[in-house]
């Protein structure tokens, strides 16, 4: 396939997923929930609206366009896909095959109906894609790897493919930064960041930095319109968990009811607990956050105000030229023997 005709399977893709009937998307939810209880119709729903927006023609198009993929020799390349969000591995999906190359894919144990669903629509829309894209159980006989996992699973991964090109990514997490001066409806977009996917992605927002002499109780009443989290019982049971250590332990907290605000100098907070940590000024935020570098995915402020930052509500919603820790698969792909 050209990268014209490949360009022109993932614009079918997109048709297909967004046409979907309502009967067909309540049969996916309700199997991904099954498969994933995290994996609710609301954010399954949301996962699979992110990745349509990434199959535009022109998108495709432009993004392709910047890398020399029609003379790419194919090559077999292994993913070791993550699971702690819907679809989290299909950006790599369609990196791999986008690139000329052929996917073989370790799904997560934790995303195997949707990642299945989307690859039987593509499969569906190109049939040639059947001899490039396979889902195995080990991943042998490759030429490269991706692989992402816990910082533990990443020094295996390490280990066990030092000998072939890889891209191996770790844990990470995201950060907000508050100014201080931010209308509620800024604050009500951070609850985006915060919430979506019930904090469970890289891209989620974990710790939020303030100012001193910040009241971090502002956050809370604009954040309302999410409390219906607390009311997934995974969810729910992390809270009380959380709460219970926090008392046992006399650590002062906030509660809202449904999620509760820690002050740690941590980046990492579990889930239904936001960590925050005060600020002296932007130099000391700047140096601060730059000592954390590799460790964080991405950072949001209001309206992008902070260098480097992007808007409150954008978190989970990056464009497809938005690589995950910052590095360029397409590029990496690109360049395999080519």
């Amino acid at each position: 396939m050209t990268l014209k005709e490949r360009i022109e399977a993932f614009s079918n893709l997109k048709s297909a997923i967004e046409n979907l009937t309502a009967t067909e998307r309540e049969s996916l939810y309700e199997q991904a929930a099954q498969g994933n209880p995290w994996f609710t119709a609301a954010n399954t729903a949301r996962a699979l609206n992110g990745i349509a927006q990434f199959l535009s023609k022109e998108v495709l198009t432009s993004w392709t366009g910047r890398y020399n993929l029609d003379t790419t020799s194919p090559k077999k390349i292994g993913v070791a896909m993550a699971g702690n969000i819907p679809l989290v591995g299909f950006h790599d999906l369609l990196c791999v095959l986008l690139a000329g190359h052929t996917l073989i894919a370790k799904l997560s144990s934790q995303d195997t109906v949707l990642m299945n669903f989307v690859s039987g629509l593509l499969k569906k829309a190109e049939p040639r894609f059947s001899d490039k894209l396979f889902f195995e159980e080990r991943l042998n006989n490759i030429d490269a790897v991706i692989a992402t996992g816990s910082d533990n699973t990443s020094r295996y991964f390490e280990y066990y493919f030092r000998n072939i090109p890889h891209i191996i990514r770790k844990n990470r997490s995201s950060c907000a930064v508050i100014m201080g001066e931010e209308p509620s409806d800024e604050l009500a977009k951070l609850g985006a960041d915060v919430f979506s996917y019930f904090g469970l992605g890289c891209r989620n927002v974990s710790k939020i930095f303030v100012p001193e002499g910040y009241d971090v109780r502002l956050l809370l009443k604009p954040w309302e319109h999410y409390k219906e989290v607390v009311n997934h019982h995974k969810y729910a049971n992390n809270y009380d968990y959380q709460k219970c250590l926090l008392l046992m332990n006399q650590h002062l907290f906030y509660d809202s009811g449904y999620v509760l605000l820690v002050e740690n100098d941590a980046l990492v907070s579990p889930i239904s607990i936001v960590y925050y940590e005060y600020y002296k000024d932007l130099e000391e935020l700047k140096n601060k956050l730059h000592s954390q570098e590799e460790k964080i995915q991405c950072i949001v402020s209001a309206k992008g105000w902070y260098p480097t930052s992007i808007p409150f509500g954008k978190a989970q919603l990056p464009d497809v030229w938005e690589y995950a820790d910052r590095v360029d698969t397409m590029k990496f792909l690109s360049g395999l023997g080519g």
